[in-house]
This record gives structure tokens, C-alpha cells and sequence, in this order.
């Protein structure tokens, strides 16, 4: 059980979701570029959301900037050849941003995503706006010959727009985790088992 967890755009709930499949799976997490130390590192958020198994980053990089120009900006040079995904198993990593988000300026996620060969988990906002870019995410995945594992939706129901998203796209649709308050460990852990089957990643 190896996945990918990409979402179509920044700031969706990518992360959160990307904690809560990890835990359940009890599998290790790697996010293989982490830009926008100045605000925290991804790493740090999931193991406060109860993920025992993080791992190393490959890259560290300061500014809250796509990896391409937040490497610039850091004076590095990212090297594709070292973003090969741990032997870990069960394992969960995160991508940054959308699925076209710039590794370097010759290389997109999505493209990367597709060199690993492993199943890529869709995570999509529920509102307005959303069947557009869930859509074109899809598109750019399959175009790719990255394998759509499904789509995980984050946010208030909206039976439309979810149903819709995945019937064009022909996708599975894994499920919704709400917006928790307070977001706990134990909140995220106990809206994952209500909402998503495990079956559906096994």
C-alpha cells in the first residue's frame, strides 16, 4: 500500500487528509520537497496529528514558493534523480500544491508522479470552482500515464459537485473529510473512520 496524495490547488486540506490516510494505515509519510520553512514544515504538522513515522525530506527550502523558485531563491539545486520514494510499506507521500506545480523548471509533479508508478489519491475542495480544477487535475494526471486512484473531497457536503466530478472524470469517489474544529488528532482519526471505508486503500 503505496500512495500519493496530491491535491488541485494550495491550502485545501492536502496535508490534513494526507495525515489522516497515513495514520489509518499505519504507514510512514515522506513529502519529498518541503518549501515554506518560515511557516512550518508539513512534517511537523501531521506528526501532531498522530503520524509516528515521519521521514526526512529530501529538500528543505525556505520561502512559501513553489519548490522551483523557492530552490532559486535558496541557492539549490534540485536533483530529480535523488526524489526516489522510500522502500517504506505501507507509505504515504505528499506532493506540493496542484498536480502541475513546478519541481524544476523541466519538471512538473505530475510528471514525477507518473516516473513512480504509484497510485495517485485526488484531494479537491467541495465548492464552487471545484469540477473545473478536479477535472483538469484528472486530465493532467492520466495524460501523463499517472494512475487516478480516486478522489478524496475536503470541506461541506455538496452531493452535485462530488457526484459530478467523479462520473465526467470516471473516478472513484474514496469519500469527504469535513473541516473539524477543534483539529485533534483523535478528531481527524475519528472523521477518517466515518467517512472513508479503508477497504477502498487496501
Amino acid at each position: 500500500m503505496r500512495y500519493v496524495v496530491t491535491g488541485t490547488d494550495t491550502g485545501i486540506g492536502k496535508t490534513v487528509f494526507a495525515a489522516a490516510l497515513t495514520r489509518a494505515l499505519g504507514a510512514s509519510y515522506w513529502k519529498p520537497i518541503q518549501s515554506g520553512l518560515l511557516d512550518g514544515a508539513d512534517g511537523e504538522t501531521v506528526a501532531e496529528l498522530g503520524v509516528e513515522a515521519v521521514l526526512p525530506e529530501a529538500y528543505r527550502l525556505t520561502e512559501p514558493l513553489s519548490p522551483h523558485r523557492a530552490a532559486e531563491l535558496d541557492g539549490v539545486t534540485i536533483d530529480p534523480a535523488k526524489l526516489v520514494p522510500p522502500t517504506d510499506d505501507p507509505l504515504v507521500i505528499e506532493g506540493a500544491g496542484g498536480v502541475l506545480v513546478p519541481v524544476t523548471r523541466e519538471l512538473l509533479y505530475a510528471d514525477l508522479f507518473a516516473r513512480w508508478g504509484l497510485p495517485v489519491v485526488l484531494v479537491a475542495r467541495t465548492g464552487l470552482g471545484t469540477i473545473n480544477h478536479s477535472l483538469l487535475s484528472v486530465e493532467a494526471l492520466r495524460a501523463r500515464g499517472a494512475a487516478v486512484h480516486g478522489i478524496a473531497f475536503v470541506g461541506d457536503a455538496n452531493e452535485d459537485n462530488e457526484a459530478t466530478i467523479c462520473a465526467i472524470a470516471g473516478v472513484k469517489r474514496l469519500g469527504r473529510l469535513p473541516k473539524l474544529d477543534p483539529l485533534t488528532a483523535d478528531s481527524l482519526a475519528a472523521a477518517f473512520a466515518e467517512h472513508f471505508r479503508i477497504e477502498d486503500f487496501q
